[in-house]
């Protein structure tokens, strides 16, 4: 694969132009590197099933054991993906755009990866303009991981340039939207009475 391309976007007020090219990446089966309001995010189309196994290759993970996020722009679609209780909407629509992953019960639009039929999934709107502007473009979520290991805390994961140099050979493009945070979403588990999963960067006992 030739190396990616590396595009700057405004982190506040994102150049349609730009945002577009990004887009039609993702249409075309593409892998790109993104900012959130979190860490930078490796992601793809959600109905591209080859581009899903290529994130999930770069993650080094098979594609039925990954924990996926969709990246929304808002919650007018979530009901597609996930079957989610009105209690849980009202935090939900307090909380966000914000650092959370809400992990709900899949509905059945949610793709079938690798053969296998996800029983929940991991549901975000980030704080971030870039990644709200591509979705929005896109026209269905963007299916995310992550680019940090949980357990190593790594300079290249706010450093768009970086990010770059690392990744690439793996992805088509990097967006650099400026420094990324290093500590990722908090995860909450909303079966489980808004479980914390996963320790991040927002509080959850505030919207409860």
């Amino acid at each position: 694969m030739s190396n990616a391309a590396f595009v700057k976007i405004h982190p506040d007020n994102p150049q349609e132009k730009k945002i577009r090219e990004a887009v039609e990446v993702l249409r075309n089966g593409g892998v790109i590197i993104y900012p959130t309001d979190t860490i930078y995010g490796i992601g793809c189309d959600i109905h591209n099933t080859r581009a899903v196994e290529r994130v999930c290759q770069i993650k080094g993970v098979k594609a039925d054991k990954v924990h996926l996020s969709f990246i929304c722009s808002d919650l007018t679609h979530i009901s597609d993906y996930a079957r989610i209780e009105t209690p849980v909407y009202k935090v939900m629509k307090k909380a966000l755009p914000g650092p959370f992953t809400f992990v709900l019960e899949a509905s059945s639009k949610v793709p079938r990866y690798a053969g296998s039929k996800k029983k929940t999934v991991g549901i975000r709107v980030p704080d971030n303009n870039i990644a709200l502007a591509l979705v929005r473009e896109l026209g269905n979520p963007i299916l995310s991981t992550s680019i940090r290991d949980d357990d190593e805390v790594i300079e290249y994961s706010t450093d768009p340039e970086l990010i770059f140099e690392k990744y690439q050979n793996q992805v088509d493009m990097v967006i650099d939207g400026g420094y990324g945070n290093n500590i990722a979403s908090t995860v909450i588990d909303v079966a489980n009475n808004f479980e914390v999963l996963r320790e991040g960067a927002g509080d959850i006992e505030q919207y409860l």
